[in-house]
């Protein structure tokens, strides 16, 4: 928005008032009444209350008169600057139009988005039909595991080698691998599936616990020795946690089949 309206406080102040006009046109419903009239054009007391707001982020009806004449000297300097000569070569460029527009649009599509959104009505079933998708596709364990990363697969093979005579994988994971949990004994503590990449996952998901991959894992990170400790069966969140995110994605998903209509039917 400033690079439409230039920088600093007075291109603040003419920022704010051309997106003050537009939602007010938008947004209010009763008429507005004028305040001062600029150069044929009229300061009215819905760009005035919108303006009070942004600046003050107070509501209008609590406008002090001291405030009142503050803010209408500055709205008309807006006027001024947006109504004189200048203007109409400004008005009249290209570029600048496209930007106006793009502006007059995106608001508008913003309006009546956040309408939709406002008007949308989620059922409790659709809530609850969510839920109980979301918790079957969960995956059924959660691991806790170690690793040692390593550059080449050899040097990985060799790490298993030592491990199949008796070697500590904590040790040998503090003196081996070139990974950030190096220093803590390759200590990965508890995760999901869905947190490591696919490589990594399928040869946890084939160890029993307790045991080490017996061939070096590859992965775009390098070459890996893993060492799943533990499992455990995955605690689906409970639906009051889960409901304000549930609620937010059937709303988008409601959004885009709106929005897909309305492609279908639009006319070119």
């Amino acid at each position: 928005m400033y690079e439409i309206f230039g920088s600093g406080r007075l291109g603040t102040r003419i920022a704010a008032a051309a997106m003050a006009t537009l939602i007010a046109v938008i947004t209010t419903d009763a008429i507005a009444e004028t305040i001062r009239t600029v150069n044929g054009s009229a300061i009215d007391s819905a760009v005035f209350d919108y303006y009070y707001e942004t600046r003050t982020q107070k509501q209008a009806a609590q406008a002090t008169d001291a405030e009142r004449a503050i803010l209408i000297d500055e709205l008309i300097d807006i006027f001024l600057l947006s109504t004189g000569d200048a203007a109409v070569a400004v008005e009249n460029d290209p570029k600048i139009k496209a930007q106006l527009e793009l502006q007059h649009r995106g608001l508008i599509a913003q309006v009546i988005a956040g309408k939709f959104f406002e008007s949308t009505v989620i059922t409790e079933e659709e809530i609850l039909a969510s839920y109980d998708e979301q918790v079957a596709l969960a995956p059924p364990l959660q691991f806790k595991a170690r690793h040692i990363l390593l550059e080449s697969q050899g040097e990985a093979a060799q790490v298993i080698s030592e491990l199949d005579i008796g070697g500590k994988f904590e040790d040998l994971a503090k003196e081996r691998s070139t990974g950030p949990s190096g220093p803590s004994g390759g200590d990965l503590g508890w995760f999901s599936p869905s947190q490591m990449v696919r490589p990594f996952v399928n040869a946890v998901e084939a160890l029993e616990d307790g045991e080490y991959t017996t061939k070096p894992i590859q992965t775009d990170f390098g070459w890996h020795v893993i060492l799943r400790e533990e499992s455990r069966k995955t605690e689906a969140p409970t639906l009051d946690s889960s409901r304000e995110a549930i609620v937010q994605k059937l709303q988008q998903d409601k959004f885009k089949t709106h929005m897909e209509k309305l492609r279908s039917e639009m006319v070119e």
